[in-house]
């Protein structure tokens, strides 16, 4: 990916900060977005001779991604990539014990935030000729997953858009996939299995692979997703979860 501009959301931290390194490592000039601009994280990445930039952005508003897409064709001319990762997980209970507040939030973010990222960078890879996307769902976007109705309602959505636009765009050579991470040694993974400690155990139980996967795993599977060597993959959710959802 020399020469070639990605942008990573949710990129502080976890899934999106292994994939921005990813991007990095592999040429790209990588934009790190998320909701706290994630300088300090960008920094380390250029001190290692790495082409990074930080950005502050919240994702839920329309506005905001219209300006972060604008700065990055001002600044590096062009976008080529985009992994739209940004995303939050509501507290587990009960789908009817969720709040409005909760559900909205959680639509608001890993819904709404994929559909206004993907618009405008569509929009860019237009007026250049073409682009990769890939959008972050979840092995929840193909299964279900207890307490966590909303959360898992946005993962089925993204797979459905990113399916939907996919055909639109085909043809304008704009490329759009999703990655579908099983259970991951995230922050958001960890956060959810300290509320229950007996999660872990029930999880690797139910994943052949017989371990939880790493966030590196999941950036080698979206590098190549948004690189040459998928050229004729389009539409697709690709899952990356130790075969938990074929068990």
């Amino acid at each position: 990916m020399n020469n070639q501009v990605a942008l990573v959301t949710g990129a502080a931290k976890g899934i999106g900060l292994a994939c921005a390194e990813a991007f990095a490592r592999a040429g790209a000039q990588v934009i790190m977005a998320d909701i706290y601009r994630p300088e300090e994280q960008a920094a380390t990445f250029r001190d290692q001779g790495l082409k990074a930039e930080a950005y502050c952005c919240d994702v839920s508003v329309p506005q905001a991604v219209c300006e972060m897409v604008d700065w990055i064709v001002k600044t590096y001319g062009r976008l080529d990539a985009a992994l739209n990762n940004a995303g939050i997980q509501t507290p587990q209970r009960p789908m009817a014990e969720i709040t409005d507040d909760e559900f909205d939030r959680t639509v608001a973010v890993d819904l709404k935030g994929v559909w206004n990222c993907m618009r405008y960078e569509i929009l860019q890879m237009q007026k250049q000729g073409g682009g990769a996307i890939v959008n972050t769902s979840s092995q929840g976007g193909v299964t279900g997953f207890p307490g966590q109705a909303a959360y898992i309602a946005c993962k089925h959505a993204v797979i459905g858009l990113t399916r939907t636009a996919a055909i639109d765009y085909a043809a304008q050579n704009i490329r759009i996939n999703a990655i579908c991470p099983g259970v991951i040694l995230t922050p958001m993974a960890q956060e959810l299995m300290q509320r229950n400690p007996d999660l872990e155990q029930a999880l690797v139980r139910d994943i052949p692979a017989g371990r939880l996967g790493k966030p590196s795993e999941i950036a080698q599977a979206v590098l190549w997703l948004c690189s040459p060597m998928a050229s004729f993959v389009d539409g697709h959710a690709l899952l990356v979860d130790g075969g938990f959802s074929i068990h």
